[in-house]
């Protein structure tokens, strides 16, 4: 009996073990976000907090009809979250890359997300990556933004939401021809899906550029506006004269105040997905750190 009652005990004993080794909880985050078709500055809205709604616009078009202070409004508003997110993304980027480096052995997905990053960022070296991936304040993005793209009226971001002027060199690429030339060639300017994606497109061509390696050393050590600005001279032919653009839009539109802006939390989530021994016997998803749905 004896004997019986010990056996009974390991077996339970056994399968709490192997419940245990086969239990997991699986979590992914991504934010909730809102895609709003932007032809006319009605639909964008007004930033009123530093908080900020992850509202992805399109087409964004007619600010040039509003008057000018009440066009830079829309313009900012519009651009701030799609600014935040492609920051975001690029700091979970960031995030993995030095989880993955961390790691003793890396798994096939971990080597083909470090190659993939070493591929757009320009560099094999671990070190030299985590530092490319690295971001800079919001006012000059916004300052840049608003000079390339003529504070959101030029053909080529509204045609191909491109606001930095930047060229595409391969045809396969998405893309659009640009009404100039140089030196007899034709001059092709990329095309992207949303206003997010080529502001992260935007970073990738800072992050990997010569011509900003010592705007990517000054920003190692600081994010003040005014000593990061000067190092940016190479962006335009125009040299200083374009960094004093960039410093006079800041100052007048007050751009700084948006550096401490930062995406709403109520906006951020997490599923979690609950498996035994390889099944899925639970779904729980948590926005805004409040459970919104238990899908059993």
């Amino acid at each position: 009996m004896r004997k019986t009652i010990i056996f009974v005990i390991l077996l339970i004993l056994v399968g709490f073990a192997a419940v245990l080794v086969n239990f997991s909880i699986d979590k992914t985050h991504y934010i909730k976000t809102r895609e709003v078709l932007a032809n006319h500055p009605d639909s964008i809205e007004l930033l009123d907090d530093s908080l900020v709604a992850p509202i992805l616009y399109h087409e964004i078009e007619g600010i040039d009809q509003l008057p000018p202070e009440q066009a830079k409004l829309k313009f900012i508003s519009a651009l701030l979250p799609s600014i935040l997110l492609a920051k975001h993304r690029i700091e979970d980027e960031r995030n993995k890359i030095r989880e993955i480096l961390n790691k003793p052995i890396w798994l096939k997905e971990d080597s083909a997300f470090y190659f993939a990053q070493s591929e757009f960022y320009k560099t094999a070296s671990g070190e030299l990556l985590l530092r490319r991936m690295k971001t800079h304040p919001n006012s000059i993005i916004l300052a840049q933004a608003a000079v390339e793209s003529g504070w959101g009226t030029s053909r080529i971001f509204q045609q191909a939401n491109n606001l930095f002027g930047i060229w595409s060199y391969r045809s396969g690429e998405p893309r659009i021809k640009s009404i100039y030339s140089r030196n007899g060639q034709a001059i092709y300017l990329r095309k992207y899906d949303d206003v997010s994606a080529s502001i992260y497109g935007y970073f990738g061509l800072v992050a990997r550029s010569r011509a900003y390696r010592r705007f990517r050393e000054a920003r190692d050590t600081t994010d003040n506006v005014n000593v990061l600005l000067p190092y940016l001279k190479y962006y335009s032919e125009r040299r200083e004269e374009y960094v004093e653009q960039l410093a006079t839009i800041i100052r007048q539109n007050r751009m700084v105040q948006y550096d401490d802006y930062r995406l709403d939390p109520a906006y951020f989530v997490e599923e979690r997905t609950v498996k035994l021994f390889g099944y899925v016997i639970d779904t729980v998803v948590v926005v805004g750190g409040v459970i919104v749905d238990d899908r059993q």
